[in-house]
């Protein structure tokens, strides 16, 4: 039986435990914080992920805890037009075999940690994983805290700011983005009932734009507007004043000025990623989700990404550890164009969809106005509709942009 350390129990982390508890093997999880939670908001689900969440055994679970939209939207922020719209029923199911939703992170990551716990998963808080020695065939998970573990093998996944990554890759810190984004989340309750929608709204413009959709079974609305003001900074939660935000959105049309409104407790973050790296493995060590690939919210798969690693992973450890560094090698050969590729398209639409200004709006409305139903599900095959998650670009038909998510 091969023994699995993962580092980090956040949604990576745990979905990459139960795949592996799932084929068989020992697995501990060390996370760093004193208890096992998920810090956030909404995060969006396409197929791919209700695929992966279906060989982890949560698909059902997950989708008790969503709620299922109807239509992703891109509108112009400043006039209110409609500017293209994809439907989520109907044809896009049938042709990528699963739904689109929405759910708040606490409520994905709870039911992948059941799933652990009935596994047989061994969980361990407060052990914050520092480094790793390698010696033969074992690895040796360092933490913070002096205690040391060794196994097999040693899953590095540990968020955006990744010890395991620093000491595989060294790479330094992250990239800043030059994006602020501020979140809040109210009762529904409070929104007008005009203003009530099963849709993913985003309204696009000049230097920023503007996300809300529903959560929690419905009864909360999740708010994010983003500002692409140059921040240099990493922010991460930090209070924010109301009169700040209302006051970096310029512009911005009634109807969607009406929702920032509401907003009330908001949060700031400051957005970060990591150009794409060929190697992510060290012998018997691997990363997996942020830690290898992390991205900007953009294209809205960095959850699906981290989901997709775990499947594919847990489908390649044998019952054989001697075989672990090959297969480790093979699981990175198999992901790192997909995640490339995601990584620079939720860049791409930062900067040609979501922020454009002038001429560069322009364009993007001639390009969308463009596209038909038909045309907009095939922008976005390549990403929804994996079911394998290995898919080079080149394996994949062209599709028009953009790949709206």
């Amino acid at each position: 039986m091969t023994h699995v350390l993962v580092a980090g129990g956040g949604i990576g982390g745990l979905a990459a435990a139960l795949a592996q508890a799932r084929a068989g093997h020992r697995v501990t999880v060390l996370e760093g914080r004193p208890e096992f939670s998920e810090i956030g908001a909404g995060i969006q689900l396409a197929p791919n992920a209700f695929h992966a969440l279906g060989v982890l055994g949560v698909r059902d679970r997950v989708a008790e805890r969503a709620d299922f939209i109807d239509e992703l939207r891109l509108l112009d922020g400043t006039s209110g037009r409609r500017l293209a719209a994809l439907e989520l029923a109907g044809a896009y199911r049938a042709r990528f075999g699963g739904p689109y939703a929405v759910v708040h992170r606490g409520d994905l990551h709870r039911a992948l940690l059941d799933g652990c716990r009935e596994a047989g998963v061994e969980l361990l808080a407060g052990h914050r994983v520092s480094g790793y020695r390698r010696a033969g065939d074992r690895v040796t998970a360092l933490t913070q805290d002096g205690a040391v573990f060794s196994a097999d093998v040693l899953v590095g996944a540990d968020g955006l700011r990744s010890a395991v990554r620093a000491q595989l890759v060294g790479d330094g810190g992250p990239r800043v983005s030059g994006h602020t984004i501020y979140r809040s989340v109210i009762p529904m309750a409070e929104v007008p009932p005009e203003l009530r929608q099963k849709a993913v709204a985003l309204w696009a413009g000049p230097g920023w734009h503007f996300v809300h959709y529903p959560i929690g079974g419905g009864a909360f609305l999740n708010l994010a507007a983003t500002r692409d003001d140059g921040a240099r900074e990493e922010i991460a939660g930090a209070a924010a004043e109301r009169g700040r935000v209302l006051g970096e959105f310029p512009g911005l049309c009634p109807k969607a000025r009406r929702l920032l409104e509401l907003g009330r407790d908001w949060r700031i973050w400051v957005l970060c990623d990591r150009d794409p790296v060929e190697e992510w493995t060290d012998g018997r060590v691997a990363l997996l989700g942020d830690a290898a690939h992390p991205m900007l919210q953009y294209a809205a798969q960095g959850a699906c990404m981290a989901l997709e690693d775990a499947v594919v992973l847990g489908r390649l450890l044998d019952g054989d550890p001697r075989r672990v560094p090959e297969r480790l090698v093979e699981y990175n050969a198999l992901r790192r164009e997909r995640t490339a590729r995601t990584t620079l398209t939720a860049r791409m639409l930062g900067e040609r969809f979501y922020h454009p200004a002038g001429a560069g709006a322009a364009e993007r409305d001639a390009l969308l106005a463009g596209l038909s139903p038909e045309e907009l599900r095939g922008a976005v095959a390549w990403l929804h509709g994996s079911t394998s998650f290995t898919e080079a670009p080149e394996s994949v038909p062209a599709a028009p942009e953009p790949a709206l998510a």
